[in-house]
């Protein structure tokens, strides 16, 4: 069975989970080089695919980083859904687990912060609008059900939702897109397993250290 290609294009030959592996070959491409742009042909070489099949899946470049952004953040949004849903367990363990999940989810896709943004500014205003509502705003959303049961649980003092979100962004978007501030300032140019783990507990610590009400 063929895979579905973009709107528009004329049927071809493609080899089978072809469209998957050109997004993970670009999602390897920009988390290896600390990039938020690929090039077709170091997509084609390193995939092993006909830069063509770009145009068949995606219609071009953008359509291809659209795709991605769009397939990194239904993971993200599914899980926080699936974290909310969750029976049983207190508002504390709920937000520990989240932050714990977002240091991880950084370190898989470091750049997504930054291509989210790049995507908003260069698309238009019905697009913009589209990746806010479908994956910004579920967040934000998401930041005020967990902080409100906390607070009505007492375990929370009162945090603006907003400026919690801004925090938690900042604090993993920064740290994983600074690949150049470790080369050089700690001669250290590789996000390792064992950074991430310092990195997250250091993380947890301080922002439910800011939280918690006692």
């Amino acid at each position: 069975m063929k895979e579905r290609p973009a709107s528009g294009q004329a049927d071809v030959t493609a080899p089978p989970g072809a469209r998957a592996l050109l997004l993970d070959t670009a999602s390897a491409i920009m988390r290896e080089g600390d990039v938020i742009d690929i090039s077709l042909s170091e997509l084609s070489l390193r995939s092993g695919l006909n830069s063509a099949l770009v145009k068949y899946y995606f219609g071009n470049k953008a359509g291809l980083l659209k795709a991605l952004l769009d397939r990194d953040w239904e993971a993200i949004v599914a899980s926080v859904d699936a974290l909310l849903a969750k029976d049983g367990w207190e508002p504390e363990a709920k937000l520990r687990r989240h932050l714990w999940k977002v240091v991880d989810t950084f370190y898989e896709v470091p750049y997504l912060n930054r291509l989210t943004m790049r995507m908003v500014r260069e698309s238009d205003d019905a697009e913009a609008r589209r990746i806010a509502d479908c994956y910004l705003s579920p967040i934000y959303r998401a930041y005020e059900q967990l902080i409100g049961d906390g607070v009505r649980a007492g375990v929370f003092r009162e945090i603006d939702p907003q400026l919690f979100y801004f925090t938690v962004t900042g604090a993993v978007d920064r740290f994983f897109s600074a690949r150049l501030v470790l080369k050089h300032c700690f001669d250290q140019d590789t996000l390792t397993e064992e950074l991430r783990d310092r990195y997250r507990e250091h993380t947890i610590d301080i922002i439910m250290a800011g939280i918690l009400a006692r």
